[in-house]
């Protein structure tokens, strides 16, 4: 009788999340996120009844059945937990004599878990010797406008019992892996939402998959999730608790579910992901809760950064001070040895000595602002904030600003033109040419890097979120400023006369024994090469 009936719903709701239950499974049908829209502007639906499954796998007589396709019984009303601490809906299935299987659904009055309760009671004589599991399989829906950015950030994440994280490639063709140690929770995470099961006592082993569904515009992904529950008897009585996670990806509402949730949202490499959740993170919520526009916080978060590295810009600015100074001398190396460049790093390294400067001084501030700078492409593309937030011509900073569609694809750029991009690139190269105008001139290839790399985020970022390249935009707008405002205050004719010092008090200074290996090496270089082009000669 259980396999027919008809499927009433029963509606829990609070001040986020609206959760539809059914009876056809006694499951979760429908989850509606509140406080968010998807690109249609409609309601966010997490998942819904044509999307989601799920439900206990068991085996009777030889014959799979799934608590999914039963009709369970309930009494109870749609509720809201509005002055109440939670909601609570029971759903009943009577199977004989003192057997059943119950499952209690309990929403609190804030957040996004949903608790799970469920028991099995008097069925151990008619279920087989196989391990009960928990099944869920979702076709996970569309949610933002980028779907191909979408879909290269929907994968399957998952913690295990003994607090290792591991996850499914994000890659777009199926991926699947067994779990063969107990497992604490499994989340289906998208670009800027999850949904996780989280178990009271970790099933003992699983397997998860996922596969890219590319022809179709409403889901992404599709997502396989099975779960083995602990206990191997089965004819004890069986009872368990789980919590549900439906809700942004958000790092301090993660970060109250469970331990390890946080980890549903990539903040980089170990160094990185520090810079993210000690500085950036509480930084960016800091000024979310003074400021309304996001443009304006991105703003006042470059000035922030800026203002935390401006030693390192100050002393980096003093080393190309410092060069500047010895331009005309390196200059005039270069012509009297011209293209033997053997003759010309020799008798810079002497005249870097006799200076007292170490010519990688400029080079080591740039590359302690690097983690930063690496922290800030973790970032922005997970910063659910900025999520449908406009600013200037950007109808929404977390994903890229068309101002133009191209009735074309261009290889490794796109069918589109991101205006922030271009400001960035220009930005870009005309701070790196600028910089050319105040240091020694590079060889030929270093000078083409210096201008191919903007050319090259040019492309990469065309696609990245238009808050990642406004930063990176009024970054170098404040490096143009803060380079003047240092360079008001430093005295190059105090530098000239420091340099001069110093050169008269190494002048008659022993070489270290590196500079010694270094000269003798190339000296040796040198007379090796004179020696092959006098044999090829002969």
């Amino acid at each position: 009788p259980a396999t027919q009936g008809p499927a009433k719903e029963v509606v829990l709701e609070n001040e986020v999340m609206k959760v539809t239950l059914t009876t056809r499974g006694g499951r979760v049908k429908e989850v509606v996120l509140k406080n968010y829209r998807d690109h249609q502007n409609q309601p966010l639906t997490l998942l819904d009844e044509q999307s989601s499954h799920m439900g206990f796998q068991l085996s009777t007589h030889g014959t799979q059945l799934n608590t999914g396709d039963l009709f369970f019984e309930t009494a109870d009303q749609n509720q809201s937990v509005e002055g109440k601490d939670s909601a609570k809906a029971t759903f009943t299935l009577p199977i004989g004599s003192g057997q059943y299987i119950r499952q209690v659904f309990a929403l609190p009055g804030k957040g996004y878990t949903l608790t799970h309760a469920w028991e099995m009671v008097g069925l151990g004589a008619t279920l087989d010797q196989v391990p009960l599991q928990f099944v869920w399989h979702d076709l996970i829906k569309r949610a933002e406008k980028d779907v191909k950015a979408c879909r290269n950030k929907t994968t399957i994440n998952y913690y295990l019992a003994d607090d290792q994280f591991d996850h499914l490639k994000e890659r777009l063709e199926q991926q699947e892996q067994l779990l063969q140690h107990p497992v604490q929770w499994v989340g289906i995470k998208q670009r800027f939402f999850t949904a996780g099961i989280i178990a009271q006592e970790a099933f003992t082993s699983g397997y998860v998959a996922t596969t890219p569904t590319p022809q179709s515009a409403t889901t992404v992904k599709e997502a396989q999730v099975c779960l083995t529950l602990p206990g191997t008897d089965p004819q004890q009585d069986k009872k368990g608790l789980f919590t549900f996670y439906f809700g942004p990806n958000d790092y301090q509402t993660l970060n109250q579910v469970t331990k390890g949730f946080s980890k549903n949202i990539s903040l980089g490499w170990p160094i990185v992901r520090w810079i993210n959740r000690f500085l950036i993170i509480p930084v960016f919520a800091l000024l979310e809760q003074y400021i309304s526009s996001y443009g304006f916080i991105i703003i006042l978060l470059v000035l922030f950064i800026k203002c935390l590295l401006l030693p390192l810009s100050y002393k980096s600015y003093i080393a190309m001070a410092k060069m500047r100074v010895l331009k005309p001398a390196l200059d005039a190396i270069k012509a009297k040895h011209g293209e033997d460049m053997q003759k010309i790093q020799l008798e810079q390294m002497s005249l870097y000595r006799e200076m007292g400067i170490n010519p990688l001084s400029g080079c080591i501030p740039v590359l302690l602002q690097m983690p930063i700078l690496l922290a800030m492409f973790n970032f922005f593309p997970n910063a659910i904030a900025l999520r449908q937030q406009a600013f200037l011509w950007a109808s929404d900073l977390s994903t890229y600003d068309a101002v133009i569609h191209l009735p074309f694809t261009i290889p490794a750029y796109g069918s589109h033109v991101s205006l922030f991009t271009l400001l960035m690139t220009a930005s870009t190269i005309l701070y790196t040419w600028s910089n050319e105008q105040l240091t020694p001139p590079q060889p030929g290839p270093m000078k083409v890097m210096a201008y191919a790399m903007p050319l090259t985020f040019m492309f990469i970022l065309n696609s990245f979120p238009a808050g990642l390249s406004f930063y990176y935009f009024v970054s170098n707008l404040v490096t143009f400023g803060q380079q003047s405002l240092i360079k008001r205050v430093v005295d190059e004719e105090k530098i000239k006369k420091k340099l001069a010092e110093n050169k008269r008090k190494h002048k008659d200074k022993k070489k270290s024994r590196l500079q010694l290996h270094l000269e003798e090496a190339m000296k040796a270089e040198r007379g090796s090469k004179r020696k092959a082009r006098r044999q090829s000669k002969k």
